[in-house]
C-alpha cells in the first residue's frame, strides 16, 4: 500500500461503461508495464510481461451509500495492497452514485509507473474513450521502443565508459561523512519505518509566484532552483545544519524514444547543499544552480546502485541518502494542460478527457516512505504545494508552522535577495514571535470575552434565584409580618 499511485474523479457527464471499459483494456494491451507481474527466482527478483492480462475493472452500486460511507470505500481500495507475483498491477473501481452520477478511482502500483506514466495513460484514456462512442478510428504514436528496450540501454550504459564517468562525478559529489539531517520531531523516531503518513496543503499566491519567477530570471535561474534553494534553506534553519542532502526526482527519460512508454523511470538525485559561511540568498542560489545543472548532466546514474556502491552508514529507522525531497511537478507537454495537478489531486480541477467531464475527488494522503517531501504543482499562474509527512513524527500544526515559514521566507527574498542565511533565519524567528504574540492576544481576547460571558452568566443565575426566592417567601407567607417566622417572627418580637 505505500507505493499505491491512485487518483480518484467523479465523472459529472453521462458516461458510456463499456466503452470506458473498453478503452481502459486497450490501455493494459498497448503498454506492457500494465501486464507485467514480478516474481523472485533463483533469489532475484524478475518479470514477466503477460501477452494478455484481462483488465481489473470493478463496478459497484453505491447509490444508497452516504459520502462518508463513499469516502472510506475509496480510501480502502486506494490503499489495498497489491498481489505483484498474480497482478494485476493496475485496478480500476467505478462507483454509481444517485442518478447519473458515477466516481472513477484508479490504482496503479508504482513499480510500473511514474507521474509522467500517469499522465500519459489519462491523456490516451481519452482518446480511446473519444473514439470509441464516436466511432471514429484513433490512431494513437507508435510505441518503436518498450520499457525493456531502456532497461537494456542502461544495462549498457552504466557497463561503459560513459557509466564510470557518472559514477566518479557522484562519488566525489558524495564523498566523505553523508550527514544525516536532524529535524525537530514531535515524537521519538521508531525502531522501524511504518510508513503512516498525511499530507498539509497550502498555496502560493498568485503574486509570489510572479515575483518567483522574475527573481529566477534575474539570476539565471529556474522557479525550481528558486524553490528547491528556498526549501534548503528552511531545513538549515530548523536544523542548524550546514551540510544537506535533499532528494529530488528527475524524469529519467533522457532520450526522445523513451517519452511515449509507460513505465518507471524517474530517479531521485541527491542535491548536496552547503550553508556554511553564511551566504545570501542570492549567493547560495548561485550555488544551488550549478549544483541542479551537475546533477541533471549525471542524472542517468541510479541512485539505488548509489546506495550500493557508497555503503553509506544504515540506521533502519531511516531511509538511505537522503530523509527529505523536493518536488517540483510541470505541465507534461505530452498530455492535456493541467493533468499533473489533476492526477495529483488538486481540489476543485476539472479536466475532459474523450468527453468524460472529470472533477477531481481528492483523497487523504496516508502513506510516507520519507520524513517529508515538499510536493510542488506549477499551474500557469499559481503554486500549490502539498508537504508529504510521516505522522509518526510530526504533528499537523508544525506541518503547518513549516509551511508558514517556506511562505514567509520566499515573500522575503523576492524582494530582498540579499539577505544572508542568518538573517533569514532571523526574519523566520521575528514571524514566529509575532505569531506567538497574535495568538496570545487572540487568546487573551477571547479569554475577556470568556470571563464577560461568565458574568453575564453568573448575574442572569443571580438574578433568576432572587426573582425564585422572592416569589417562594411570598407564596410560603415568610414575608407577612404577621406569619410566626423570619420576617414575621421578627416583626412580631418588635410589637
Amino acid at each position: 500500500m505505500v507505493y499505491n499511485v491512485n487518483f480518484a474523479a467523479r465523472i459529472r457527464s453521462a458516461v458510456d461503461i463499456p466503452a470506458l471499459r473498453r478503452a481502459f483494456q486497450a490501455l493494459v494491451d498497448r503498454h506492457p508495464a500494465l501486464r507485467t507481474t514480478f516474481s523472485m527466482r533463483s533469489g532475484k527478483p524478475a518479470q514477466r510481461i503477460h501477452q494478455h492480462q484481462a483488465l481489473h475493472f470493478v463496478e459497484t452500486d453505491a447509490s444508497a451509500w452516504t459520502g462518508d460511507a463513499l469516502k472510506a470505500r475509496l480510501l480502502e481500495e486506494a490503499y489495498r495492497p497489491f498481489d505483484l507475483e498474480r497482478g494485476p498491477v493496475l485496478r480500476v473501481n467505478l462507483f454509481a452514485g444517485p442518478g447519473t452520477e458515477h466516481v472513477l478511482l484508479l490504482t496503479v502500483h508504482h513499480i510500473v509507473v511514474d507521474f509522467w506514466s500517469l499522465a500519459l495513460l489519462l491523456t490516451e484514456l481519452g482518446s480511446l474513450y473519444r473514439a470509441d462512442t464516436t466511432r471514429v478510428q484513433v490512431q494513437l504514436p507508435a510505441l518503436g521502443t518498450q520499457y525493456t528496450d531502456y532497461v537494456h540501454w542502461q544495462a549498457e550504459m552504466l557497463a561503459g565508459p560513459e557509466g564510470d564517468r557518472l559514477w566518479a562525478y557522484w562519488r566525489r559529489q558524495l564523498a566523505g561523512q553523508l550527514p544525516l539531517l536532524e529535524l525537530p520531531t514531535d515524537r521519538p523516531r521508531p525502531a522501524a519505518p511504518t510508513y503512516r503518513g498525511a499530507s498539509y496543503d497550502f498555496n502560493l499566491s498568485d503574486e509570489l509566484s510572479s515575483r518567483l519567477k522574475t527573481l529566477a530570471k534575474a539570476h539565471g535561474a529556474t522557479l525550481y532552483m528558486v524553490l528547491l534553494a528556498g526549501f534548503q534553506v528552511l531545513l538549515h534553519h530548523h536544523t542548524g545544519q550546514d551540510d544537506l542532502l535533499v532528494g529530488s526526482p528527475v524524469l529519467g527519460r533522457s532520450r526522445a524514444e523513451f517519452e511515449g512508454i509507460v513505465g518507471l523511470f524517474t530517479n531521485p538525485v541527491i542535491l548536496r547543499a552547503n550553508c556554511s559561511g553564511n551566504p545570501t540568498f542570492e549567493g547560495f542560489l548561485d550555488q544551488v544552480r550549478k549544483t541542479v545543472l551537475a546533477a541533471l548532466e549525471h542524472q542517468d546514474y541510479p541512485t539505488l546502485l548509489l546506495v550500493e556502491r557508497l555503503r553509506p552508514a544504515r540506521d533502519l529507522s531511516r531511509p538511505p541518502l537522503c530523509q527529505v525531497m523536493f518536488v517540483l511537478d510541470k505541465p507534461h507537454r505530452l498530455a492535456e494542460p493541467g493533468t499533473p495537478a489533476f492526477i495529483l489531486g488538486e481540489s476543485g480541477l476539472r479536466m475532459n478527457p474523450g468527453g468524460l467531464d472529470l472533477e477531481v475527488l481528492p483523497l487523504e494522503h496516508r502513506a510516507a516512505t520519507l520524513d517529508l517531501v515538499m510536493l510542488t504543482i506549477e499551474t500557469p499562474h499559481s503554486l500549490s504545494i502539498s508537504i508529504r509527512y510521516n505522522s509518526d513524527l510530526f504533528e499537523v500544526a508544525t506541518i503547518a508552522r513549516i509551511a508558514k515559514h517556506f511562505d514567509t521566507l520566499l515573500h522575503h527574498v523576492t524582494t530582498h535577495p540579499r539577505t544572508t542565511l542568518d538573517a533569514l533565519s532571523g526574519v523566520l524567528s521575528t514571524s514566529d514571535r509575532q505569531q506567538l504574540t497574535a495568538a496570545l492576544q487572540q487568546y487573551k481576547k477571547a479569554g475577556r470575552e470568556r470571563l464577560k460571558a461568565a458574568r453575564r452568566v453568573a448575574t442572569h443565575i443571580f438574578e433568576h434565584h432572587t426573582d425564585n426566592a422572592n416569589s417562594y417567601v411570598t407564596h410560603r407567607g415568610l414575608g407577612d409580618p404577621s406569619h410566626p417566622g423570619l420576617n414575621g417572627s421578627s416583626a412580631a418580637s418588635k410589637h
